[in-house]
């Protein structure tokens, strides 16, 4: 039956038989998604999600109950204080921007403790110069890289000790860099080890691509903010844009601040029909997060069996649902992200090729035949065309659809 999309039986046979072979990490994700499924459905009872949540607002968007219930849901879930949840931010980057320019102020210092923060920020900061950037508003930045893909503790403790900083930020998730993805434990611990030093820096946590891929999120274990996609994880493949803020009640109204206007802030804002996605969305989360880490799971499995380089590996601890094929070959990464691509459900037809986006300083190559544009958490795979030319692949609206687009991806490369 593979034959339709061209599939080598070889292919089906290794797939099939790493896919065999992973009960026991299956098992632990299964798990995992009866506990966070469980954290959902709990939370709709608890603030009695009815039908007349969705229904829809126009205009300026006052009184919007859906709308508020949604963002109770979210804080719940989270376990924090509150949580701006809307369809006015176009991307998980939106989102940070404005919690950066929520938070910040003319002289204030930025402190990214984990190196460059992904490439979309760049010209946010000011890394790449815009006259937009928070360093033309004279918000200076400076930045920790990570050691042996951990926080630097000494360096750290120094820094924040000479230096008055407001905001720390950490980004769990690689974006393209070569590091490993940051652990709940490993955030935990450097939350605790900051606030032992200096308890009034504010945390911001970007937990894209992470959500539902641990039992705990970053808020609930000491952060004062996070940041996420409403088009990854959360959205289950189904909210058609937005993202969230959440964490303590103070700084997520100046982020709603931000994102409106000052003396109206999270009043105002219609939810012009989405409400229903969003909260459909958030109740497929759980399982869908699961079929994508499978998904996961079972590339870093067969790339390793291939002889790849693989990033995390198949038994590993994940922090998200991305998974790194290091090719060191520009031609092998253009080749399984167009496999990817051919196994869409949409544009499967298209040639992609590398060519420049906003926001980047390399050419990317990106496969997304998705039903909502730029939604990773629907299977997808992009890379800049870079040294060493790594595949950054993830999502998986389900395993067995995840499954097929790996088989294509390696048909693709396979000797």
């Amino acid at each position: 039956m593979y034959e339709e999309l061209g599939i080598k039986k070889e292919v089906v046979d290794l797939v099939n038989k790493c896919s065999d072979s992973l009960k026991e990490e299956f098992s632990k994700i299964d798990e995992l998604c009866d506990y966070n499924s469980l954290r959902v459905l709990s939370s709709f009872h608890k603030f009695g999600v009815s039908e007349a949540c969705f229904n829809s607002t126009t205009g300026y968007g006052y009184n919007d109950f859906g709308r508020d219930t949604i963002e109770k849901i979210f804080a719940d879930i989270f376990s924090c204080e509150d949580a701006l949840v809307r369809s006015q931010f176009i991307s998980g980057s939106h989102a940070l921007t404005v919690c950066l320019f929520g938070l910040l102020r003319p002289g204030d210092l930025l402190l990214s403790i984990c190196g460059k923060p992904y490439d979309t920020l760049d010209e946010v900061i000011g890394i790449v110069p815009n006259n937009s950037s928070l360093q033309s508003f004279g918000v200076k930045y400076d930045q920790i890289d990570l050691v042996n893909d951990d926080f630097d503790y000494e360096a750290i403790k120094e820094f924040i000790t000479k230096n008055k900083v407001k905001v720390i930020e950490i980004q769990r998730s690689k974006g393209y860099s070569t590091r490993k993805s940051l652990t709940i434990e490993k955030v935990e611990k450097v939350i605790n080890f900051i606030k032992s030093i200096d308890s009034n820096i504010i945390i911001m946590v970007d937990n894209c691509y992470c959500e539902f891929v641990n039992r705990v999120e970053p808020v609930s274990i000491g952060a004062d903010v996070m940041v996420g996609s409403l088009i990854k994880n959360l959205g289950g493949g189904i909210a058609p844009n937005g993202a969230y803020i959440a964490g303590r009640h103070d700084l997520v109204e100046l982020c709603a601040e931000r994102l409106t206007l000052p003396g109206e802030g999270r009043e105002v804002g219609p939810s012009l029909g989405i409400n229903k996605q969003i909260l459909q969305g958030l109740f497929m989360a759980p399982s869908v997060v699961s079929s994508a880490l499978k998904t996961a799971v079972l590339t870093s499995k067969v790339l390793e069996s291939l002889g790849y380089d693989v990033e995390p590996r198949y038994n590993d601890e994940r922090a998200d649902i991305v998974q790194n094929i290091i090719f060191r070959d520009p031609n092998l990464l253009v080749e399984f992200t167009r496999g990817i691509q051919e196994a869409s459900p949409i544009d499967s037809n298209a040639l992609v090729e590398a060519s420049d986006m906003p926001g980047y300083t390399d050419k990317v190559i990106m496969a997304a035949g998705a039903f909502t544009q730029g939604s990773s958490i629907e299977l997808s795979c992009d890379g800049p065309i870079r040294s060493p030319y790594i595949a950054y692949m993830q999502g998986g609206l389900t395993y067995n659809y995840g499954k097929l687009g790996l088989m294509s991806a390696v048909n693709k490369i396979i000797k």
